[in-house]
């Protein structure tokens, strides 16, 4: 059995659990490297607190298992969904009956493995355990560290490219675009850790917003919310930039954002609460009267996902340990005018938090990355 799939049985005896379920994710991969594309297929991998395991999959995706450091029991289907049932009762075979305790991903699982699940094991309970499965992934080892410190090296050097190119008279959608075709050029894989946020004006007050038709003018803000993807580990960073002369205000919020990102960045270590690190950042912005402009978390963890464990908000009680990663992206928006968030990837080191990411930091004028 490999060490992953020792730390995941060690995980399901201390949760008093007989077995999780897991369907095509992060998790999965991260525990198999397999990797299978969530379709109209199902997939699902039953791993036992005895160390067994058993896989339902498709007979098209067989050919992924050569090669595993660890044997499986296999149970493959065709493409005649009457028959799937049946296949999921022959994989699952000697557990039915049985008042067994099985752990999920609430967020991950789907309806349709779900379905097929509990139809084979009628009498089992099916229990969230979300929050001890995240402990297996949520301290990075080194190879990890490494790569995701590439993936932030990928992601700077594209937009680095990205902003030589950028003009006044450009669209949201074309600076995007744009950013996509250096992050590939840079050396990302295909799959980007989610669609680039690039937002100008009164768009960078949407911290989620969609690239649009929006036109970069002068004296506007541009916000780019965007990462790499490196051997299946991710970055995000968020950067913010002047087109030219803008408001006085806005210089202001600039430094006020800059400052914050510093304060979190510089004063956390291990055995923080992660709340703390929420708190570092809110209260410089607080502090200048903008407390009610700044309305989500400062950070969240990354990894494999964009979104993982731990969460950076302030009634979080988690302690910070060694290997940990998340973002630091404190922000200021004014609804309807603009806003301005910096974005950096750090890990929790025995000395404090290291910066995957350091592109400047300072608000800057577009014109000053021109070639």
């Amino acid at each position: 059995m490999n060490s992953r799939l020792s730390r995941l049985v060690k995980i399901i005896q201390e949760n008093n659990l007989d077995a999780v379920a897991l369907n095509p994710g992060q998790t999965l991969t991260w525990l198999t490297g397999l990797q299978f594309h969530l379709m109209e297929r199902p997939v699902l991998g039953l791993f036992a607190a005895d160390g067994s395991v058993r896989l339902v999959l498709p007979n098209l995706e067989r050919a992924k298992l050569q090669g595993l450091n660890f044997e499986p029991v296999v149970a493959g289907y065709g493409d005649d969904p009457s028959k799937w049932d049946e296949v999921f009762m022959e994989g699952f075979a000697g557990l039915d009956g049985k008042e067994l305790k099985i752990g999920v991903e609430p967020a991950r699982l789907r309806v349709l493995e779900l379905g097929f699940l509990q139809r084979a094991l009628p009498q089992a309970a099916v229990v969230d355990a979300s929050k001890a499965l995240a402990k297996l992934r949520i301290c990075k080892d080194e190879q990890e560290i490494a790569q995701m410190r590439q993936a932030a090296v990928i992601a700077q050097n594209a937009l680095l490219e990205t902003l030589k190119t950028i003009e006044a008279g450009q669209t949201e959608k074309q600076i995007a675009g744009e950013l996509m075709v250096q992050l590939f050029r840079a050396g990302s894989d295909a799959e980007l850790p989610f669609a680039p946020i690039v937002a100008i004006g009164e768009n960078s007050a949407n911290p989620h917003a969609a690239p649009g038709d929006r036109v970069l003018r002068e004296g506007d803000i541009l916000l780019i919310d965007y990462g790499a993807s490196f051997e299946g580990y991710y970055s995000d960073i968020t950067r913010s930039f002047f087109c030219g002369e803008v408001e006085e205000e806005f210089k202001t919020i600039a430094e006020l954002v800059h400052d914050a990102n510093q304060a979190a960045r510089l004063g956390g270590k291990p055995g923080m609460r992660a709340g703390e690190i929420d708190d570092l950042a809110r209260n410089v912005i607080a502090a200048a009267g903008y407390g009610e402009a700044f309305f989500h978390r400062v950070g969240h963890g990354l990894g494999m996902e964009t979104h993982e464990e731990p969460y950076m908000f302030a009634a979080n009680p988690l302690l910070l340990e060694e290997g940990m990663v998340f973002t630091i992206e404190p922000g200021i928006y004014l609804t309807g005018r603009g806003g301005i968030r910096i974005e950096d990837d750090v890990v929790v080191t025995k000395d404090g938090l290291l910066s995957l990411t350091d592109l400047p930091r300072r608000v800057l004028p577009i014109s000053m990355f021109k070639g």
